[in-house]
């Protein structure tokens, strides 16, 4: 298996979706000729989601989105991971779901290679095809692992990549325990960026309440969280850039079947794609998760309205 297979145990993250669009909406006559090849199956949307709160949010953007446009469009949430998601697409129960790029295709190709948006997005178009699948454009939102240090720590030792770390060797990293043998996680440290005097401290909660103490309290002085945890702006946590590529692209993208991709249905998820970013995430992620315990569909309406796409 590649060293640089993605990982990502926590959560269920392990999804796999597709989608039908509404064809011929753009017509009133029944009779009309059908103007997009690509679409007019007629058949309604089922946005399905993985089974935490991140993906239900992007689940709600999609489906308001969808049905502000005119699409049909219903909601089939919290499914599970992708040995779940995979027979529901293949049995047609949903039809779409937001995905994340990066380990879709390791779900595909457990060996791949592709680190950046760009190469990982160009191939996945010829392996989701095998499940007469289809992926529309990436948005810059990423949720994944990331190498985190505190303000203060960064400021003292000015700290902004990965590779700066080796200036301040030996120090505690805390991780769940597979980091310690992933291909980005201890061993990749070492090989791509040389940084190796590194003791190891497992946490279970994947960059949780746990790690996060143990980083703020100085338990550690590095850890693993994730790019759309609320905790990176609320405990002022700074994310180190990664230019080498160590861990691969986790960008959030569209996936749906290609019996009924249309170039309305394109437009309308390209979108949402060209908007969302990270900081939208962990906003999206603090309404929702956090004291304020907005439910999903106010928090992606709100996002919706403010992006003018509803």
């Amino acid at each position: 298996m590649s060293m640089f297979k993605k990982g990502r145990i926590a959560a269920g993250v392990v999804a796999v979706g597709a989608m039908v669009a509404l064809a011929g909406c753009a017509s009133g006559d029944p009779t009309a000729p059908e103007t997009d090849a690509a679409g007019g199956s007629g058949d309604a949307i089922v946005v399905g989601s993985f089974a935490f709160p991140e993906s239900e949010i992007l689940g709600e953007i999609y489906a308001q989105a969808l049905t502000a446009q005119g699409f049909d469009v219903s909601t089939k949430f919290n499914i599970g991971p992708r040995q779940q998601t995979i027979p529901a697409l293949q049995d047609g129960s949903i039809n779409l779901i937001p995905e994340y790029n990066g380990n879709l295709l390791a779900y595909y190709d457990p060996e791949f290679a592709e680190r950046t948006t760009e190469d990982v997005d160009a191939a996945l178009v010829d392996a989701v095809a095998a499940d007469d699948l289809v992926v529309y454009a990436s948005a810059e939102a990423e949720d994944k692992d990331a190498y985190v240090v505190t303000s203060k720590f960064a400021t003292a030792n000015n700290l902004k990549a990965i590779g700066d770390l080796a200036a301040v060797q030996p120090f505690s990293l805390g991780a769940n325990p597979q980091f310690a043998e992933l291909g980005y996680g201890i061993p990749g440290l070492a090989s791509v960026y040389g940084v190796a005097d590194v003791t190891f401290v497992p946490y279970e909660d994947y960059g949780g309440p746990d790690t996060v103490k143990a980083l703020t309290d100085d338990t550690v002085q590095v850890a693993d969280i994730y790019t759309t945890s609320p905790d990176l702006k609320a405990k002022d946590l700074v994310v180190l850039d990664d230019p080498e590529n160590l861990i691969a692209a986790q960008n959030v993208i569209p996936l749906l079947s290609s019996s009924i991709a249309s170039d309305e249905l394109q437009k309308a998820l390209d979108a949402i794609s060209a908007q969302l970013t990270t900081d939208d995430l962990i906003d999206l992620r603090n309404r929702v998760e956090g004291d304020e315990k907005a439910s999903a569909n106010t928090a992606a309406k709100d996002w919706l309205t403010e992006h003018g796409l509803i």
